[in-house]
């Protein structure tokens, strides 16, 4: 049964998993699928209680690997958690088919300020006009380079207004092969932190603004993607299959790949890692044509069948406040509300964190559809052909669109 249909079989069901007592007091059920985030979000919990003594949270952790899977069966049989996190690539399809409730009323009702998150992360969780959630979180992405390696080779630091040109001499430079080190890593299945910047750099797009042609045919998307099997001719980022064998995030904390693209969201895990938290910062990503980098962020949804909507919503209502981001904000994340950064800055001094919420203004958002899942496969499907060196990339780019294509035609 394909994955619409499952979904919306949930609309015949009438569950919610939240508990009510004979007193009137309620426990919600909030799903969330970081570990690391748990005791913060559990703290959430507790701060909210406070001023809504007759509601209590029950965090409901379950790890990424398998957290959508559970959510969908959860959700045919209508016991879907009352709140629960959603991310971009799934919010579509969760939203078309009656899964996740409508906020609109809620936020006028309450004069929740939607100005207060950046306006990427609003769209990304609009549907056909209509929220469905509020932001909690946000990311976008830099280059973390290994200090100690630029200055053994003579290497400049990157830094703010660098170039394409700039990145790809910092890589041969940075490149030793008596080393096994590498300038950097053309990573294939991190398409955030890699292949979607570049192309928009490149001035290219992954998709269509109303969401129904693909973008890989255009010549300026192929010259994003180009950027990255440049580098793997010239091995100055490992081959797919060494990167296969040990995962580039690896390589990096041992030393072995100078500059390294990633999120925000590394900054708790190269503060917390012996080697990385004393050798490494972060830099802008390069500009190309123009500047760009990827916006993205959780958000926090009601079920659609829970039994306590009100309740519910004064939850995602407080989730989505600066009391709430300056709690998580210090614990380790980046909050999405407007202004309350400077937390998650301090909680790791040793970083120039700052970098990533200079790129706000030239971000972009992370592209999806109603079932983006469908052309992710095909991505990784004709893209890993270029990468193993089995094809050109300009074929498999428009092989690539054409089945992106017929797709989306489907959605």
């Amino acid at each position: 049964m394909a994955l619409g249909v499952v979904l919306a079989a949930s609309a015949c069901s009438s569950g919610g998993s939240g508990s009510a007592s004979s007193d009137g007091k309620v426990t919600l059920s909030y799903g969330v699928w970081d570990a690391t985030q748990k005791s913060a979000m559990e703290q959430l919990g507790k701060a909210f209680t406070k001023t809504h003594p007759n509601i209590s949270i029950k965090v409901e952790l379950t790890p990424w690997a398998d957290y959508w899977t559970k959510l969908k069966a959860a959700a045919t049989g209508g016991a879907a958690p009352d709140v629960f996190w959603m991310n971009g690539p799934n919010f579509q399809l969760y939203a078309s088919n009656g899964v996740i409730r409508q906020l609109d009323d809620d936020i006028a009702k309450d004069k929740v300020p939607l100005s207060a998150y950046p306006k990427q992360l609003v769209d990304l969780y609009t549907y056909q006009g209509k929220h469905y959630g509020l932001p909690k979180d946000m990311d976008t992405v830099g280059v973390w380079y290994n200090k100690s390696l630029f200055d053994a080779a003579k290497v400049p630091y990157p830094k703010a207004g660098w170039t394409w040109s700039d990145f790809q001499q910092a890589a041969a430079k940075l490149t030793d092969s008596s080393k096994g080190q590498y300038g950097t890593d053309a990573e294939l299945t991190s398409f955030q932190e890699y292949q979607y910047n570049t192309i928009a750099q490149a001035g290219g797009h992954v998709i269509s603004a109303d969401g129904k042609k693909s973008g890989y045919d255009d010549p300026k998307t192929i010259e994003g993607l180009r950027f990255w099997t440049d580098l793997i001719a010239k091995k100055e980022s490992p081959d797919l299959k060494t990167m296969t064998d040990t995962a580039p995030l690896q390589l990096f904390e041992a030393g072995k790949i100078a500059m390294y693209w990633g999120g925000s969201w590394d900054a708790t895990e190269f503060g917390g890692n012996s080697y990385t938290k004393t050798h490494v910062d972060v830099a802008p990503l390069p500009k190309g044509v123009k500047q760009a980098t990827v916006i993205h962020g959780v958000a926090n949804v009601v079920s659609a069948k829970t039994h306590h909507a009100d309740q519910a919503w004064q939850f995602v209502k407080f989730l989505g406040s600066k009391q709430a981001a300056d709690i998580f904000g210090a614990k380790g994340t980046m909050p999405a509300y407007n202004g309350t950064q400077g937390a998650w800055i301090a909680a790791h001094p040793q970083f120039k964190l700052q970098t990533f919420l200079d790129e706000l203004p030239y971000a972009v958002p992370f592209p999806v559809s109603k079932d983006t899942a469908a052309w992710n496969e095909e991505e990784l499907t004709y893209l890993t052909k270029v990468w193993n060196g089995d094809e050109s990339l300009d074929k498999a780019a428009k092989e690539l669109a054409a089945a992106m294509n017929a797709s989306l035609a489907k959605e």
